[in-house]
């Protein structure tokens, strides 16, 4: 277990948040051994407890930082000797308005809460006690979907997502993907995007690509998540209207032609909850994993049969997206809930972090040889979504429909 540490926080929140270290402390550590991987590769605890654990990002000096949501603080997570475990968890930044996103660019720490972006100079390449930060965008203040993604883009302006705040509906001014331009201006790229919260730029091409959750009530098996392209702005990806490849509305797209919208580069599967996504871009894991876009499922709510829960991975090659098929499973195991993957991150020595907030803990994901011994490679620790999969891999959503 990592050592949970505040950043001088004022004194209430420190007594809270002792109480909860001490609460989690005598908690039982998350069942890693669970988690089923293709062979060779092995999954560990990085940190825990990390109470809420969302988007990760990494620090010039090694430091990984974690959001939050209702948790209202940002993490830092330190591995001193580089062993692959952090050995202290320190509570950064504490009293926040949903800070989902965290974001580094050089040697600052962005965060974008609620309502707002801001930028604490200095703090990525030095934790420690927190500058004042500067506010750089102000944004709508909602909370349905009001937990904001945000990454640092090639060419170093920050760019978020701003989910629509609801289930379906007209709302102007969100439902997109902006970036942020140096006086606050939000610049939209993606339109017609119902709830991102997870994108990445091909590591070749420099395309954005990003995850967003299809809408709910229309059942188990419709609409599906997506897996989107979007390499110019201005593309409308269709929500409220059209959602996967044509499938209308039956409220808001009638009589819309679904065709005027931009389909999706894959069809996830129904309801998963596609949040954080990476393309790996190490060099441990072998070739065939080499540039693979990995995808962490947080699963379904009010599916009739839990899905997702997983991390999957698709191939992308000419812009073409394909092979959809789970990575690590395990956190759901015979209809009950253990853990709910959030987001990704690779790591300078090739592995794969994983965040989980409702267990509370990020987990490290590593290669370590194909004579490694399997970790939980029995049908047991399969969970329900692959019991059908067959060999590591998966049917695409649009034939199981």
């Amino acid at each position: 277990m990592s050592c949970l540490r505040l950043a001088r926080p004022p004194a209430r929140a420190a007594a809270a948040l002792g109480a909860l270290a001490a609460a989690l402390s005598a908690a039982a550590a998350p069942p890693v051994a669970r988690i089923a991987l293709p062979p060779g590769f092995r999954a560990a605890v990085y940190a825990w407890p990390v109470p809420g654990a969302r988007s990760l990002a990494l620090g010039p000096g090694g430091t990984v930082f974690v959001g939050s949501r209702g948790e209202g603080r940002v993490y830092a997570l330190h591995d001193a000797d580089g062993d692959g475990r952090a050995e202290r968890v320190e509570v950064l930044l504490a009293g926040l308005d949903t800070p989902n996103g965290v974001a580094v660019g050089g040697d600052d720490l962005y965060v974008a809460e609620n309502h707002r972006l801001v930028r604490y100079a200095g703090l990525a390449a030095r934790p420690g006690t927190p500058p004042r930060p500067e506010v750089l965008a102000r944004l709508p203040r909602y909370r349905h979907h009001g937990w904001r993604y945000l990454r640092i883009g090639p060419q170093g302006r920050p760019w978020l997502s701003l989910g629509a705040p609801c289930n379906v509906c007209e709302a102007p001014g969100t439902a997109r993907i902006v970036r942020v331009e140096p006086d606050g201006r939000l610049t939209p790229w993606a339109l017609g995007v119902r709830n991102s919260v997870g994108f990445d730029w091909h590591p070749r091409t420099g395309v954005l690509w990003f995850t967003d959750n299809g809408r709910d009530w229309l059942g188990d098996d419709l609409p599906p998540d997506e897996l989107n392209r979007a390499p110019r702005p201005g593309l409308h990806f269709g929500f409220p209207y059209c959602h996967g490849r044509g499938l209308a509305d039956p409220e808001f797209g009638r009589g819309a032609d679904c065709r005027r919208y931009t389909p999706p580069a894959l069809e996830l599967g129904p309801h998963v909850a596609a949040l954080g996504m990476r393309f790996y871009t190490g060099d441990t894991f072998p070739p065939p994993w080499r540039g693979r876009l990995f995808i962490a499922e947080h699963g379904s709510w009010n599916r009739s049969e839990r899905i997702g829960y997983r991390i999957t991975t698709v191939r992308v090659e000419g812009g073409r997206a394909d092979d959809y098929r789970p990575f690590a499973v395990g956190w759901l195991t015979a209809g009950r809930v253990w853990g709910r993957p959030v987001d990704l991150l690779v790591m300078p020595d090739g592995a794969l972090l994983v965040s989980d907030d409702h267990a509370g803990a990020v987990y490290r994901i590593a290669y370590e040889g194909a004579d490694a011994a399997p970790q939980a490679r029995s049908n047991r620790a399969m969970d329900s979504t692959c019991a059908v999969c067959g060999n590591m891999s998966m049917t695409p959503a649009a034939a199981r429909r």
